[in-house]
């Protein structure tokens, strides 16, 4: 006899500028780049490199909040600032992310100004508008498939039975955010993700495209903001890696457009 576990989306991670924070919603619409509002914003140097917690570990004490169009952006220390969560127009410039150059919008100079002084490092926020073509890596998408400023996937899916198993393996237990998963399941087995080759979420099917290989944002503190030693990472390498990658959590795409909601049961299609 085998007890039946129904797997659910226990709660749903949007970031709405790449490196801060994340927030947490009940629901959330999956448009063409998907999770709503995910990572349309980041961060660039004065180059137009795309920066994130790997050069600035700090930018995890920003936290966000959506207040009706705007976006609330939260630090010690400094008056909170408000950008449009979603502007509708903007001066195009050029930016590049993992060598690739896109399309995006800038914001006001006094955002610049109101994330380099807390950062200590010059930076300013930049959009990606939705005339913006950012691809998925063929290699790994069965149709052609965009995204946002992801490190490369629309969604990235992590199961809690996952995190606890790893957390038997720490000296210090580490939370969920900070591998800051879209998408987080309950009642499936530790790794039962990585078996996982199509899904249902709600009324929306999902290509599980490759595991997540993972970088030393893991290693940042997310309540100091800095480096603190080298797990979870090292840890994850011991006994979860693959190609010289530490792997942890599922890289999706979405085959459609539509809406999910926490609480929504997971459907395995294809194992």
């Amino acid at each position: 006899f085998t007890k039946f576990v129904m797997i659910q989306l226990d709660s749903i991670h949007p970031y709405p500028c790449k490196g801060l924070a994340g927030i947490s919603v009940k629901e959330t619409n999956i448009d063409i780049f998907g999770p709503e509002y995910d990572r349309r914003w980041m961060l660039v140097d004065k180059n137009n490199e795309f920066l994130t917690q790997r050069q600035l570990p700090k930018m995890v004490l920003i936290r966000p909040e959506i207040q009706g169009e705007m976006l609330r952006l939260n630090a010690a220390g400094q008056t909170p600032h408000e950008i449009p969560l979603m502007p509708r127009s903007g001066t195009t410039t050029e930016v590049s992310i993992f060598g690739e150059q896109c399309e995006a919008w800038e914001a006001s100079a006094d955002s610049g100004n109101w994330f380099s002084q807390f950062l200590g490092s010059p930076c300013r926020p930049v959009f990606m508008p939705d005339s913006s073509r950012r691809d998925v890596d063929p290699d790994f998408a069965k149709n052609s498939a965009r995204t946002s400023f992801t490190d490369g996937f629309p969604f990235l899916l992590i199961g809690i039975a996952s995190l606890e198993d790893l957390n038997q393996r720490l000296e210090e237990p580490v939370e969920m955010r900070r591998f800051r998963p879209n998408l987080v399941i309950s009642g499936s087995e530790a790794f039962e993700e990585d078996r996982m080759k199509r899904i249902q979420i709600g009324e929306i099917s999902f290509q599980v495209a490759k595991p997540c290989g993972r970088c030393r944002v893991t290693t940042v503190d997310p309540d100091r903001g800095e480096f603190s030693g080298k797990d979870p990472l090292k840890t994850l390498a011991g006994f979860r890696r693959q190609n010289g990658e530490a792997l942890f959590g599922q890289n999706l795409i979405h085959e459609q457009q539509g809406r999910i909601r926490v609480g929504d049961s997971l459907k395995i299609l294809e194992s």
